[in-house]
């Protein structure tokens, strides 16, 4: 008990030199956890970017279409399997879909183009649909008309209110054609899809393919997408094996491959970060040694053992790291909390060319709290073990030379 007594008056004497080691260790601790969060928002954020253009979180479809997307795979649309899918308390909703191709045409220009039969009020809530149109107005459920993305209209040389005559092939071979109005034009970030996509109602959709109460997804939005592979998991073992339930890690690899490297990229710099904070709290034990040299050699030589002087070293500096970790964090959560409010922008050219591929110009951080454990939890463990050094140099200290003015 008199060891701490003694390191709490030793952390006083000197307040300079204490405040400035904790001040190291506690802008070290904001910036790690700063890093952290940040980067984790922005994934995040791409991520929500990503499947707001077209996937969804998650979708089911009849086992084998992923791999071979055509109509003859497509399945009965079931109330109670959609009751099943929505029983699970992570999932916020569903959207059906009837997806084939044909070729659509317009006088004497012909492109093979996407479509998409959709219930309007479920696909927005789920691909914020509704966002994209630019020109017109969004379908309603009974509505005849399409939706035209707007690099298929030029292709076509469409405009709004003209008529786009499709031909296909129907449900079991049967021949699908149909003329329908343009209600709107909508745009996407996703080149590939602006070039080749088209929106109608579910039922123009199984109207027009012969596939009357035929589907071939159920596209799923999720509460908390942290729990995608346990909810996926659920919903397979739930939904039996004539059914495929896919995230949308599986149909985007090359999404996921991505945040793989950027994250390693980030690593990277984190560790330079981290080598950055190590020299700084290190150049403040170092200050302090070079102060406390003479009253350490005192303190031997009037007989104080060296493993009580390394034990009161260890006092101190575990008192010093722990509070510069926990003030740290604790002004480290206004500070992420307002960049999750109001998430660092990009402006001029570089918003341009975010907002031409669907992309929010914006870097949220995240508030999840496992930031703040970990990178508090690290600079703790840094600030300890580079503690070792003036324990180390106790060991080796000799009191007449320490003592030497």
């Amino acid at each position: 008990m008199w060891l701490i007594k003694l390191a709490w008056k030793n952390i006083w004497r000197n307040r300079s030199r204490t405040l400035i080691t904790m001040a190291a260790i506690f802008f070290a601790v904001i910036l790690s956890v700063l890093t952290s969060s940040l980067q984790d928002g922005v994934f995040d954020n791409l991520v929500k970017n990503m499947v707001s253009f077209y996937s969804g979180y998650m979708q089911v479809h009849k086992k084998g279409y992923w791999n071979e997307q055509i109509l003859d795979n497509s399945f009965e649309a079931s109330p109670r399997a959609e009751q099943q899918i929505l029983a699970n308390k992570n999932i916020t909703g569903i959207s059906p879909r009837l997806e084939s191709f044909a070729l659509a045409s317009s006088a004497d220009v012909t492109k093979g183009c996407l479509v998409v039969g959709i219930s309007p009020e479920e696909e927005n809530n789920i691909t914020r649909l509704k966002e994209k149109v630019t020109e017109g107005s969004y379908l309603r459920d009974d509505d005849p008309g399409i939706l035209l993305s707007e690099g298929l209209s030029k292709r076509l040389q469409l405009h709004l209110h003209d008529t786009i005559v499709l031909i296909g092939q129907g449900y079991h071979g049967a021949t699908a054609a149909g003329k329908y109005p343009i209600k709107g034009m909508v745009k996407f970030g996703s080149p590939d899809l602006n070039d080749k996509t088209l929106f109608m109602t579910l039922s123009s959709a199984q109207d027009l393919y012969g596939a009357y109460n035929m589907l071939t997804s159920y596209v799923i939005a999720l509460n908390d997408n942290r729990n995608l592979q346990k909810t996926a998991a659920s919903i397979r073992s739930g939904m039996g094996e004539q059914y495929e339930v896919m995230t949308w890690e599986e149909m985007m690899p090359d999404v996921v491959q991505h945040i793989r490297t950027d994250t390693a990229s980030s690593r990277i710099i984190q560790g330079i970060l981290y080598l950055l904070i190590c020299f700084g709290i290190f150049g403040t034990l170092l200050m302090m040694m070079v102060e406390r040299k003479f009253e350490m050699g005192m303190l031997v030589a009037i007989g104080m053992k060296k493993i009580k002087l390394i034990l009161l070293l260890l006092i101190e500096s575990v008192i010093t790291v722990v509070s510069g970790c926990l003030l740290g964090i604790m002004a480290g959560v206004p500070v992420v909390w307002y960049l999750n409010r109001h998430p660092i922008s990009l402006s001029g050219e570089t918003a341009d060319i975010y907002e031409r591929f669907g992309f929010e110009p914006v870097f949220p951080a995240s508030t999840e709290g496992v930031h703040f454990f970990t990178q508090g939890l690290i600079v703790l463990v840094i600030g300890l073990l580079l503690s070792l050094y003036p324990m180390i140099k106790v060991t080796r200290l000799k009191p007449v030379l320490a003592m030497k003015r």
